[in-house]
């Protein structure tokens, strides 16, 4: 029996059964059991509640950032358009200052160039031209000799065409320095203008 007991094979049938058993204790269904009850946890479909907070979605606040970001776009749109608004009225500025500038020469070269008889000085100026209208071309053209020449300018301009040519062919009969001087007249009246009438008053 003790031969039989430590013999080769059964020393293998021995080993064999001894594997079998803890094969079968290791791998018996009741240990699979919470293997399988995990697993069926992790693939139940889970409550939005059990998300962790990095996964939470509200649709309220999704809304309200998109608005945010619609708001915030439509601002720097607006913003864009002001700005290009602002650099179009410098443009237009610039240009206007510069209109301004050249329109205030010619007038500043048209007031140097141009004699005014002005409403204050009319009445005055009308008594001279009766009086040197009376007078013969010699009298008249010796006394507008003696004026200033814008003062005998206005006078000459206010008289009738006849005596005014009477009086300066006189003058340029008088000398080399009286023709120039009748000349200036003549030249300064084409540019004289006439007292601006008066203004109606407005009836109410």
């Amino acid at each position: 029996m003790i031969r039989i007991l430590q013999s080769s094979w059964m020393t293998a049938l021995t080993g064999g059964l001894i594997y079998l058993g803890v094969t079968f204790a290791l791998l018996s269904p009741a240990k699979f059991e919470g293997v399988r009850a995990a697993q069926a946890e992790a693939d139940a479909p889970k409550s939005p509640n059990d998300d962790p907070s990095w996964k939470f979605r509200n649709p309220e606040m999704e809304q309200w950032m998109n608005e945010l970001k619609h708001e915030k776009e439509a601002l720097e749109l607006r913003a864009q358009q002001l700005q290009e608004l602002a650099v179009r009225l410098e443009t237009d500025r610039k240009e206007l200052n510069t209109v301004t500038q050249t329109v205030y020469q010619l007038q500043a070269e048209f007031d140097k160039n141009v004699l005014r008889i002005n409403e204050q000085e009319a009445a005055n100026l009308k008594r001279q031209v009766k009086m040197l209208s009376d007078m013969n071309s010699d009298a008249a053209a010796a006394l507008i000799r003696e004026m200033p020449e814008d003062e005998a300018v206005k006078i000459l301009f206010l008289m009738k065409n006849d005596a005014t040519g009477g009086i300066l062919a006189t003058m340029s009969q008088l000398g080399k320095s009286e023709a120039l001087r009748a000349a200036s007249i003549m030249e300064k009246l084409r540019r004289t203008l006439p007292p601006e009438p008066k203004t109606a008053p407005k009836s109410f």
